[in-house]
């Protein structure tokens, strides 16, 4: 790879501004083809709620749709984010929607013959869930290659418009069809809408990367690189952070309001669908001023923001009697969810590189629906013990506490870190037989520094260990020789040489200018590097 390209800043400025993405022709048709499965999906998800309140009308019981459909996510993501960064993306989601389209068939048809039982029920949303849990992290690691990056958060809000208009027009649309044709009819068209998608990835042809000569992670070494990289990357555990704050008090609505609809309103299947449309609206309306509220706020207050308006819906939600206070709530509530959710997502995707983007994802994904899972369970009971109105009224107490144990968190608005790689490390010499599974590997760095800088020198050495372990250091530390001031000995040991092959290409700009910082604090300007591979049994030399 060439170095000088790879560490150019882009010529243009980022841009925020959600129809700037549709100047790309590969990101408007997979666009259109997601929006309207997206559609497809909105009338499952209305329709099986609908369902589910004819079949069982314990809270919940109710709830347990939001939780089969959110739980797969938290269970899933993480392995699917790993096979994202591992496998090719492109033909992993097009075997992934195709096995969905049959599953959604499947219970379309168990619906049309009278079959359907609570059980069944969620156990296909659980299906379905599990679906979109494996597709998740892939569809948002493949936003890069469909973009230039001065475009990523045009793309990313415009995706989060077409979610919203899906959710504004797929219940609303499941309400209406449910009344007109039966309670089957969504679940068939769910089914029949993800065939444009299927298409769209087929037509796709992804750009050619670089690539390198180095293979593909396995599995379970991918996962655990990956885990390590998200606890130890300060930007991204801040977003998930403060996406376990929002998500888990925002479940509450989603979870209750097929019974605030029928029970607390008395209204029919049309009226769910109409709210649930209003909610898409709300977040298709807060997307067109996002970029000017993102701009005047920064992400912080802007999630602050969001986090008060779900805070006022949950409250309207339990004092809700009649439909038009119910709608209003959803209209708040659908601008205060594309608010946070697209803040929140922007700063996940810019704080990871390339290289483990489907693991990070598979994180933010995790936590996002591990916490509407967790609420959905939680709010449910709640409300099955104390009512539905002291539900919603909890759940708002809660979510504006979270503001403030939750604010030292902090997010990042847009493309202001360079995650590129650097390719600036120097490729080790070896002279001896290294296979590419022999391990573990020790690399020392070692330092001559003036006594008087002593702490300032630590302190910066500390921020590098950061990024060792992020790249893939299981065990890192500083040692001081005990006989000549000022001389240290850097360390980090990783899994095998293949694995510091790996780290080579993974070190960013951004590490670089940390690592350039290091280095002003030694007297010889360029410490002295040297790489230890484990003398195993096999390894090459004799006794005598």
């Amino acid at each position: 790879m060439a170095t000088g390209q790879q560490a150019t800043q882009p010529a243009n400025p980022p841009s925020t501004l959600p129809w700037n993405a549709f100047r790309h022709r590969s990101f408007t048709v997979v666009w259109l083809a997601t929006v309207v499965s997206n559609v497809g999906t909105w009338m499952y998800n209305a329709a099986s709620g609908w369902l589910m309140t004819s079949l069982d009308t314990d809270p919940l019981s109710v709830s347990l749709v939001q939780v089969a459909s959110s739980l797969p996510m938290f269970l899933l993501a993480l392995p699917a984010g790993a096979l994202a960064d591992i496998v090719d993306k492109r033909r992993f989601l097009i075997l992934t929607e195709i096995v969905v389209t049959l599953v959604a068939a499947a219970s379309a048809v168990l619906v049309w013959l009278g079959l359907m039982k609570p059980p069944v029920l969620l156990l296909f949303t659980f299906l379905l869930g599990a679906g979109a849990a494996f597709t998740a992290p892939a569809w948002q690691s493949v936003v890069p290659s469909l973009v230039p990056r001065q475009d990523l958060a045009a793309a990313v809000a415009s995706n989060g418009v077409g979610v919203n208009i899906s959710r504004a027009i797929g219940p609303a649309l499941g309400g209406v069809i449910i009344g007109g044709m039966g309670i089957a009819a969504p679940f068939w068209l769910n089914a029949l809408s993800n065939f444009g998608v299927i298409g769209a990835l087929w037509w796709w042809r992804p750009p050619i990367s670089g690539g390198h000569a180095l293979p593909a992670e396995r599995l379970t070494s991918a996962l655990v690189v990956g885990l390590r990289h998200a606890w130890y990357n300060p930007h991204l555990r801040a977003t998930l952070i403060r996406a376990a704050s929002f998500f888990f008090f925002a479940s509450t609505y989603w979870a209750l309001l097929p019974l605030v609809a029928r029970n607390q309103i008395a209204g029919g299947p049309a009226l769910y669908g109409i709210l649930l449309g209003a909610i898409g609206a709300g977040a298709v309306g807060g997307a067109f001023g996002l970029p000017w509220m993102k701009a005047t706020l920064g992400p912080d207050r802007l999630v602050a923001l969001g986090t008060v308006g779900t805070a006022i819906s949950l409250v309207l939600f339990g004092f809700a009697r009649e439909s038009v206070i119910a709608l209003v709530a959803c209209l708040i509530a659908g601008v205060s969810w594309i608010l946070v959710l697209a803040t929140l997502n922007v700063s996940a995707q810019v704080s990871l590189p390339d290289w483990v983007r489907g693991r990070g994802l598979a994180m933010f994904v995790t936590v996002f629906f591990g916490a509407m899972a967790a609420g959905s369970v939680i709010w449910g009971q709640v409300a099955s013990v104390a009512g539905l109105p002291a539900a919603h009224f909890i759940a708002a107490a809660g979510a504006l506490i979270g503001i403030v144990l939750s604010w030292s968190w902090k997010l990042q608005g847009g493309a202001e870190i360079d995650l590129t790689p650097s390719m600036h490390w120097p490729v080790p010499v070896l002279t001896i037989d290294a296979e590419p599974d022999r391990g573990p590997v020790l690399v020392t760095v070692e330092y001559h520094i003036n006594p008087e800088r002593r702490r300032a020198f630590l302190t910066a050495l500390q921020v590098l260990g950061q990024q060792r372990r992020r790249d893939g250091a299981y065990a890192w530390d500083i040692f001081e020789d005990a006989a000549q001031k000022g001389r240290f000995l850097e360390t980090f040991l990783v899994a095998s040489w293949l694995e510091h092959l790996r780290q080579h290409e993974r070190v960013t700009n951004a590490d670089r200018v940390v690592q350039d910082v290091v280095r002003q604090y030694d007297a010889e300007a360029e410490p002295k590097v040297t790489h230890f591979v484990a003398a195993g049994l096999g390894s090459e030399g004799s006794d005598g």
